[in-house]
C-alpha cells in the first residue's frame, strides 16, 4: 500500500498561518490535499501540530493526525504521522508532499514513486530541466546532478544550491516531493544531520551522504510554492483562473 502525507504547520516564518490561506475561496492546503487525492496512490493524511489546520482538513472531508509540535523537518513529522495512520505497517511507501504546493500537478505524486520500481532505490524524487537562465545561479533553486538511467530519469549524484554541473548543458530543478520505501525513511530519520546537510541546508543529502540511492523522474514544470505574500498572490492569480 502507498500512503501520502502532507506535513502543515501554521509558524511559517515569512507567511504566518499559510496552510489556512484562502487561494480562491479554499484553504491553501485543502487544494494540496485534493490534488493528492486527485493522483490515485492511496490514501491521503496531512500531519500537522494545529488544532486549526486538522479541523479545517476533516470539514473538507480529509484525514488528519496530530504530531509534535518541536519536528526540525518535515521528514520527522511525516515518519511520527506514519506511526499513527499506519500503526500495522500496511503501506510499504510513503509520500511526502509539501503542504504549499496548490499547483501541484496530480501525476507528479505517481511519477515520484516510478523509481521505487527498481528495488536498489531507496527514495524517489522529481525535477523539472531549467528554462529561466536566472534560475540557473540562484541559491533558492536546488540543483541536482545526477546521471541517465533511463528515459526521464536520473540517479542522484548531488543536491546543491550553486549552479551544477559547469559547463554546457542542461541543469535540473530538484522538487521537493519525495516517495519514501517505509525502511529507508526510518532509516533516514534515524541519522544525525550531515556535514553536507548543514553546510548545503538541504536534508536529502543527508541521505546521499549515507549511501542511500536516491532516482529523479523528468517532470514538465515545477509546481508553485508557497512560501511569501508574492507566492500566495501568485498562486491566487493562478488558480482563479
Amino acid at each position: 500500500m502507498h500512503l501520502v502525507l502532507i506535513p502543515a504547520r501554521m509558524a511559517s516564518t515569512r507567511l504566518p498561518g499559510k496552510p489556512l490561506a484562502d487561494i480562491a475561496g479554499q484553504p491553501m492546503i485543502v487544494h494540496v490535499m485534493r490534488r493528492a487525492q486527485a493522483a490515485n496512490v492511496g490514501p491521503v493524511v496531512i500531519a500537522t501540530d494545529s488544532e486549526e489546520i486538522a479541523a479545517c482538513v476533516e470539514k473538507a472531508g480529509g484525514r488528519a493526525v496530530m504530531t509534535r509540535p518541536d519536528h526540525t523537518s518535515g521528514s520527522d513529522r511525516i515518519f511520527e504521522a506514519l506511526q499513527a495512520a499506519d500503526p500495522q505497517g500496511r503501506a510499504d511507501i510513503v509520500v511526502n508532499v509539501q503542504g504549499d504546493l496548490p499547483t501541484l500537478t496530480p501525476s507528479d505524486v505517481a511519477d515520484a514513486i516510478t523509481p521505487l520500481a527498481d528495488p536498489a532505490v531507496d527514495i524517489g524524487t522529481l525535477a523539472a530541466e531549467i528554462t529561466h537562465a536566472d534560475e540557473r545561479s540562484n541559491p533558492n533553486v536546488v540543483k541536482v546532478v545526477g546521471t541517465a538511467v533511463a528515459t526521464r530519469r536520473l540517479r542522484a549524484l548531488y543536491f546543491t544550491r550553486a549552479t551544477a554541473p559547469w559547463g554546457e548543458g542542461t541543469l535540473y530543478h530538484h522538487i521537493g516531493l519525495y516517495a519514501y520505501r517505509r525502511a529507508a525513511l526510518a532509516r533516514f530519520v534515524a541519522l544525525p544531520p550531515s556535514p553536507l546537510e548543514v553546510r548545503e541546508q538541504l536534508e536529502q543529502l543527508r541521505a546521499l551522504e549515507a549511501g542511500m540511492r536516491i532516482d529523479v523522474t523528468i517532470v514538465g514544470s515545477v509546481p508553485l510554492g508557497v512560501d511569501t505574500p508574492e507566492d500566495l498572490g501568485r498562486a491566487r492569480a493562478l488558480l482563479a483562473r
